[in-house]
């Protein structure tokens, strides 16, 4: 994998690639905040939850990614899809990403059989997050986005992390709310 890495270019794009859930409960965890103050995480009852499928390119700190209303296995292909876009000038795009479900299902398999000519996909071996750099960015979004929000809305919760992502990266987000 680190000679794929160092053997990244235009022509032969390298990404990492995983997705991350965000909910509108906010998630409960450390927080800064004045000596003697608490500060009031709102929760909104009924949890909505949105999903981001994306890859991260660490040679021009660009991430690609989709947004969901499902975790279903469509959201895969359509991040695919939104890389061939992003670098149709592109020779081979190597994925690097992990061993869930989604990424081997039939409609995946289906999907690049079709479209991937492309595409090359590197799975990591099990239990090795640390290996995957997107990983560290959704961390990072979790860690100052959707830890103790106060968002009311699912909308505006999405929009402050559109808005932290495009802050933090050359971001290309296409949004596919239905399969």
């Amino acid at each position: 994998m680190k000679r794929l890495v160092a053997s990244a270019s235009d022509a032969n794009v390298v990404v990492y690639s995983d997705e991350v859930d965000i909910h509108l409960n906010p998630k409960i965890g450390p927080d800064w905040m004045l000596p003697g103050t608490q500060r009031l995480v709102m929760t909104p009852g009924q949890n909505e939850k949105r999903y981001l499928a994306g890859a991260y390119e660490p040679l021009h700190d660009r991430l690609v990614y989709v947004e969901g209303d499902r975790k279903a296995s469509w959201i895969f292909p359509n991040m695919l899809r939104a890389l061939l876009e992003t670098y149709e000038d592109a020779e081979t795009i190597h994925v690097i990403l992990d061993n869930y479900i989604f990424h081997t299902s039939r409609l995946t398999q289906a999907w690049l059989a079709e479209f991937g000519r492309r595409l090359r996909l590197h799975f990591l071996s099990p239990y090795c997050p640390s290996e995957n750099r997107i990983e560290r960015i959704w961390l990072d979004l979790h860690a100052n986005v959707t830890r103790n929000h106060r968002q009311r809305t699912i909308d505006a919760l999405l929009d402050r992390v559109h808005g932290y992502l495009a802050d933090h990266f050359d971001t290309r987000r296409r949004v596919l709310l239905v399969a």
